[in-house]
């Protein structure tokens, strides 16, 4: 069990953060959880244990502030930070022909922009505690995809996993990013189709990596669907 430890995630009111959520308080954790919508993660803070020991912040990842504010809440309410979950993102499956160039904004803002904001806020008090700091990534992040902007959204989170895991080296802190084939999340519209990844299947990935010991790194892990070919 974890009872004294503090993890944060962003993106946490519904998908793979809510699940990742939901594992980690059964395990012990204490949760700061992230999100735009606040209503969202109040609702699921009585299955996790209460506000008491699953927080909710309204957050949009963008927002150098808010993720300042975030973080802040770990240390003022827990007085520590060893898990930090860079997990807010979006996409759309349209390609460079087809896209609103707006929706392209917003969706680099969230998942290279954003990501690197929950880096910056998180990393110090990491370092604090020799945590754990986990990126969402994707497969998508891992071989291009055509006409995707999202997949260059994601090799940029590939690289910046790598990179912080670089700046922190000898300090104790491990990083990993997390590469998910095809999940049945809101992420997308029409749905993920037949045999698609659960939320709890990459929550469970997750929590596998957290659970290593101290001298165990899992850098990457790429978790696909049985059925998925690439």
């Amino acid at each position: 069990m974890a009872e004294d430890r503090v993890f944060l995630i962003t993106g946490a009111s519904s998908g793979i953060g809510a699940a990742t959520a939901r594992h980690a308080a059964g395990e012990g954790y204490r949760l700061v959880r992230g999100a735009r919508s606040l209503d969202r993660l109040r609702t699921l803070a009585q299955e996790l244990g209460g506000e008491e020991r699953a927080v909710a912040v309204q957050c949009d990842v963008s927002d150098w502030e808010q993720q300042q504010a975030l973080a802040r809440v770990a240390a003022q309410r827990f007085g520590r930070l060893d898990i930090a979950f860079a997990n807010a993102g979006f996409g759309a499956p349209r390609g460079f022909l087809a896209s609103d160039v707006g929706h392209w904004r917003s969706m680099v803002l969230t998942n290279v922009y954003g990501v690197a904001l929950t880096i910056r806020a998180t990393l110090e008090a990491l370092r604090e505690t020799q945590g754990h700091l986990l990126l969402t990534g994707s497969v998508a992040g891992r071989r291009a995809l055509r006409g995707s902007l999202y997949s260059a959204t994601k090799w940029a989170v590939t690289a910046m996993g790598e990179a912080a895991r670089q700046e922190v080296h000898g300090d104790g802190v491990r990083v990993t990013v997390i590469e998910p084939g095809m999940v049945d999340t809101p992420f997308f519209d029409q749905g993920a189709g037949a045999g698609a990844l659960q939320p709890d299947d990459v929550a469970r990935a997750v929590m596998y990596a957290v659970s290593q010991p101290p001298h165990v790194n899992v850098n990457e892990l790429l978790v696909r669907p049985t059925a998925q070919e690439s």
